[in-house]
Parts: C-alpha cells; structure tokens; sequence
C-alpha cells in the first residue's frame, strides 16, 4: 500500500514529534535533539510541490538532483518557496565534489544529501566542501542567498553556517556498510541516510526492500550509527513502512515521492469513477 493510499495523518502530530524541541528550531537542533521528522522527495521541477509540502506538515523535502532534471537556478527557486511554506528543503546532490556541494549549499537550503558513499575518504572530502573553517574548506561567498546577499554580516555568516545546515551522506551499498564505522566517525557529519532500493541491489535483491538481507542490513546500519550519536534516515514507499523504521529508531523518514503520489491520487479519483 503506498503512501497515498492512507492519511499522513496516522503519522504523529507535529506537536507529538516536537516534545523533545523548541517550537520553531532548525531542522538540525531538531534531529540534534532527538525528535523524529517526517519528509518527502520532490522530483518536479516546479515551487508548488514544495509549497504544498509545508502546508501538509512535512517537517522537510528533498529536492532531488540526483535523479531529476534540476537546474541549480530552479533548486534555489524551491528552496524559497519551500521555507515560506514552512518546510526545511534539503538538496539531494549528484556527487560529493567541491564545486557541486557549494552551488548547493549557496542557494540557502537547509541541508544537502549526498549519495552513496562508500569510504572514510569520501566523508572527508564531502566535509571539507560542505563545512567552513574549522571543520571544511567550503568555498565562502557572503554574497550567496545563503547569506541573505550579505545581509546577514559576513562574520557571523561564516560562524553560524555550519551551525544551522545539515549534512547527510548516503549509504547505498556492500562497500559503504562495510566502512560505516570509519564514516559515521567523521566529524561534521549529521546524518547517515540509507538508500534501501540500491542497497537491495547491492545485495543481491534489486527492489525487494523487505528481503532479510536488507532488513537486517538496515538493523545494523542504524545500531552502529546511532551507537555513535548521529541521526539516521532513509526512504519508505509508504506509511507502515516509516512507522516500522520510525520504531526501529530512525529519526529522519522520507516517505514516497511528488510524481507517484499525485500519480495515486489520480488513479483513486479514476478508479471511483468508472
């Protein structure tokens, strides 16, 4: 059953969710202070699909360039019209490089998701390109969105950035479970998400997310990480998915995607019509 085909509001309540935080805190303090958040992918190029997000009561989205046709030009017009709707937009990049991570971070999101990570040196790299000084080596820009076109003081910009933005690396693979201690020990690192479906293939299983291999793969991803105080993520198809992650102990729930969700939503209208 996907997750159209039930009520995101059998999921807890945006109070429920929130006990452990203050209202209004940075979706990183959030997943900093324990508090389970509850999202969606956007593959439209459009703003509306991340305006109708916030107004739903996700806590973020994921705007994906890695699978979707995204300009970085159309991302930054999604991330606005997503922290106006009240929903922490977090890009989903296509590689760790540098030059990728900034033009990301540049537009103002909340966070970037970086895909399939398979080594120490890898989350290295990634820190560096995504975090000022002292942690990275992020290119610095106080004239970038990111810093209200210098609004905000370049001093306390620079201070604060690496602060307020999450930075999630994904683990999608054999090679990338088999380092996750050297990875998830990497300072700067917020969140280690899974990719259930190319882990599956990974292991032997393409798509079949429930086979025991995954599973328990899934198991031991979310002990090892959370055994060293970071959050963990990843993808469900549907409503009983997330809850069954959710109470596994994953704080940080991406459940389905724009296009397949209003692709059901049609079909039901279609369906009870004919």
């Amino acid at each position: 059953m996907l997750v159209a085909d039930k009520s995101l509001s059998d999921l807890p309540t945006v109070a429920e969710r929130d006990k452990t935080t203050t209202q209004g805190a940075g979706l990183r303090s959030r997943l900093a202070a324990g508090a389970s958040v509850f999202g969606t992918f956007l593959k439209i190029p459009a703003s509306v699909p991340a305006e109708l997000a916030g107004y739903a009561g996700f806590d973020f989205c994921i705007i994906d360039l890695e699978h979707s046709p995204f300009s970085f030009e159309r991302a930054e017009d999604i991330v606005r019209a997503a922290q106006g709707a009240g929903v922490a937009p977090i890009i989903r990049v296509y590689d760790g490089q540098p030059s990728t991570l900034v033009r990301a971070l540049d537009t103002g999101c909340d966070g970037i998701l970086v895909p399939n990570l398979k080594s120490r040196a890898e989350a290295e790299m990634v820190v560096r390109g995504a975090r000022f000084h002292p942690l990275g080596e992020r290119g610095m820009d106080p004239h970038a969105r990111s810093a209200r076109y210098r609004t905000i003081p370049k001093e306390v910009y620079f201070a604060e950035a690496n602060d307020r933005t999450v930075l999630g690396v994904q683990i999608e693979g054999v090679a990338g479970v088999q380092n996750l201690d050297d990875i998830a020990n990497v300072q700067g690192i917020d969140l280690i998400f899974i990719g259930p479906y190319d882990l599956s293939q990974s292991l032997g299983v393409p798509g079949q997310l429930n086979a025991p291999a995954v599973v328990e793969a899934v198991q031991d991803i979310v002990t090892g990480v959370r055994a060293r105080g970071k959050a963990v993520g990843i993808y469900a198809d549907n409503v009983e998915e997330a809850r069954r992650w959710r109470d596994l102990g994953i704080q940080f729930v991406a459940i389905s995607v724009d296009v397949y969700v209003y692709l059901k939503a049609c079909q039901a209208i279609v369906d009870a019509l004919r």
